[in-house]
Formats: structure tokens, sequence, C-alpha cells
């Protein structure tokens, strides 16, 4: 997708693509229990099948969001590297490109509570704090978390071009807070993974291997050990309870514990292989590379909208083609094939309401020479 500086990152679209199906798949395999760690409120089977390493980090969806954060600081501190911005342009252009979508989302679903007198001054309540709490719909406080971290985001720059290691001391500062949370009250996944106190860790991760992402150029092994270390460590995760078993209190003590810390490794993992992949590779926006760099463009309309859809579709699959419940591999598979059938959705979805408000946006970069090749880019676009 090309962004308002006119630049336009295929590999970053393939990422983005990659974060949406990683959250598609948690919520198809958990919502009827279809992974093999057990939902609360679903019967307890014996028959689930054995996660192994490679796909056991679909079974915890969830960091599809922290793949998705850390993508947002590799991104910005990528397109703004280096450059003065007309802050509130920027805020600006960032709201022409959530916005309208969420909006449409949180009033849809109003709508639905109105009409069915389903607790919908409660509902009011949720969507007046969501600007500051994690109360929106549809994976809505993620975009809380966003724009919490655009607030933050002009001192960050600052303290990065002073030096690169404020956003790991800043990095160690967020450890130390959930930390200290953790030993207050006994728990700390809820507050560290539905606001910034954890996916902090995620932008600044982000940014830092921005700036060093030409270091990371070539380095294939460097980027499969990575890869390896991150979906063993959510092999072990997921077996010993993952996120279900450590919000509802059925999984093992140090599952509970690694929220403190977890934020951190998925930063340092996720960076890394970002960073590697947009400096080693230059994909292009033709055949399959074409393709999933459509569906990350099309991802923010997928993610807000597979809510509607998701559990449904699960529910049909089992009910009506073929049974899913303890065949963890077939419904893997089967969440690959919904995934796909969210592109049409998700082509409709950008076109129809996206599209329209990113054609208004400004360029934002102060400077006259980045200004004008902001208009020639927007202007061949």
């Amino acid at each position: 997708m090309r962004s308002s500086s006119g630049e336009h990152f295929v590999a970053l679209d393939h990422v983005r693509a990659l974060a949406a199906f990683i959250v598609f798949c948690g919520h198809f395999l958990h919502g009827q229990g279809f992974g093999p760690t057990p939902v609360p409120g679903t019967p307890i089977r014996l028959d689930y099948t054995p996660n192994v390493f490679p796909l056991a980090i679909l079974d915890e969806g969830h960091t599809g969001v922290a793949l998705f954060m850390t993508l947002s600081g590799y991104l910005f501190a990528r397109l703004l590297e280096g450059r003065r911005i007309s802050y509130s342009l920027f805020l600006w252009n960032r709201a022409l490109r959530l916005l309208p979508l969420l909006l449409l989302v949180v009033v849809g679903i109003g709508a639905y509570h109105y009409l069915a007198n389903d607790n919908f001054a409660i509902y009011l309540q949720m969507v007046k704090w969501g600007w500051l709490l994690p109360t929106l719909p549809n994976g809505g406080w993620s975009i809380t978390v966003e724009m919490h971290f655009y607030i933050l985001l002009p001192l960050l720059l600052v303290l990065a071009r002073r030096s690169p290691w404020w956003l790991l001391v800043l990095t160690a500062a967020a450890i130390a807070l959930r930390a200290f949370i953790f030993w207050k009250t006994g728990k700390v996944q809820a507050t560290a993974y539905l606001t910034l106190i954890g996916h902090i860790d995620h932008f600044l991760l982000g940014m830092l291997a921005c700036y060093g992402r030409n270091w990371l150029r070539g380095r294939h092994w460097l980027a499969v050990g990575v890869a390896l270390a991150i979906m063993l460590l959510y092999w072990k995760f997921d077996q010993d309870g993952g996120f279900s078993g450590s919000y509802y209190g059925y999984s093992k003590p140090w599952v509970q514990a690694a929220w403190i810390y977890l934020f951190t490794f998925e930063g340092i993992a996720y960076s890394i292989l970002i960073a590697y992949y947009d400096a080693t590779f230059q994909p292009k926006a033709e055949g399959v590379s074409g393709v999933a760099a459509r569906i990350g463009a099309y991802s923010y309309s997928i993610y807000l909208l597979h809510f509607f859809l998701v559990f449904k579709m699960a529910s049909f699959v089992d009910g009506h083609i073929m049974q899913l419940s303890g065949r963890f591999y077939l419904a893997c598979l089967w969440a690959v094939v919904c995934f796909l059938a969210m592109y049409p959705i998700g082509y409709l979805s950008y076109r129809l309401v996206e599209a329209p408000f990113l054609r208004r946006r400004r360029p934002y970069f102060s400077d006259t020479k980045s200004s004008e090749h902001l208009r020639k880019s927007e202007n061949s676009a």
C-alpha cells in the first residue's frame, strides 16, 4: 500500500498479510475450541491433536497483533528517519487512515445493540472511553494503542536521533513496570496486552531494528535462527496453557509470569525478521507476491471485519462440511481457506470505505524537497 509519503514497500505489505493471517487463525481455532489448548466454556476433550512448533504460533494468534505493532514502529522509523515533519498533518493522515472504517464498525455494532435493546447504554460508555481504555469492539482496542504510540512518536524520534540506546532504556523501563505490576497484583497479562504498557516494546524495538537494517541485510542464518526461536518459544508457551490458560488461570505458573517479558522477545524477534526481510529482498507487486501484497494492503479491513465472520465460518465448516473438533491440523488448513475468503471483503471495504479518505491525505514533511516529491508521487499514484 502506498503511504502518504509516496513510498511503497511490497515486503512490508507481505508482513501485514502474515500478521492478519495469524490473528485470523487464532480466532478461527479458538472460537470453536479447535486448537490444542482448550478454551474455557468449551467441552474439555482428550482428543486434542498435539501441537508442533511451526503451527503452535497460529494457535496463539494474539502474536499477530505484536507483529502488526512491531511493523508500525519499523515503518514509521523508516519513513521519518532524518526528516522534519508537520506533526499535525501526520496525525491528520493517520486519522484518515484509521478512523473511517473504525467509526463505521463502531456505529454498525452500536446500531445492532440499539435495535436489539442489548445493553446499548453500556456500549456507549465503552465507546466513550475507547480513546483511552481498551474498550472499542472488533479489535479496536489495538487502534487505541496505536494512537497512544503516535502521541509519543515525536519524543521517541528525538531520543532516537540523540542515541538509539534510549530506545533500549525505555524498553527496560517497560519491562520493569510490568514486573512491578505483576509483583503487586500477581497478574499482568490483561494490563500489558491491551495497553501500551506491553506493546511499547514492539514499537521501540521495531524502530531500533530499522536503524540497524543494513547490518541485517543478507544474514540468512540469523533470520532462520530467530524464526525458529520464536516458534519454539510459542510451542512451549502454548503447550503450557498459552494466552487463554494464563487469562483464565489454568496455565503453568511460568506462563503467567511470561507476560512480563513476552512482548520484549516478540519485539526482538519480529523486528529482526522484518528488517532482514525488508533489507534483503525486493519482492515485486506481481504474481503470488502481488496477491500477498494486496492482502497486506487490505489487512486493516480484514482485521476489523473478520470478527463478524470468523467464528461463523468455523462453526459452519465444523457443523456442515466436516468435523474439525480435535483435528488441529485440519482446522489450520480450513483457516487458510476461510482467510482467503476474506480477500474480496477486504478489497471492497478498502475501495469503498478506506480509499476515498486516503485520497484526502496531505504531505506532512516540512522541507520543500520532500513536499515536492510527495506531490509528484501522490499525483501519479
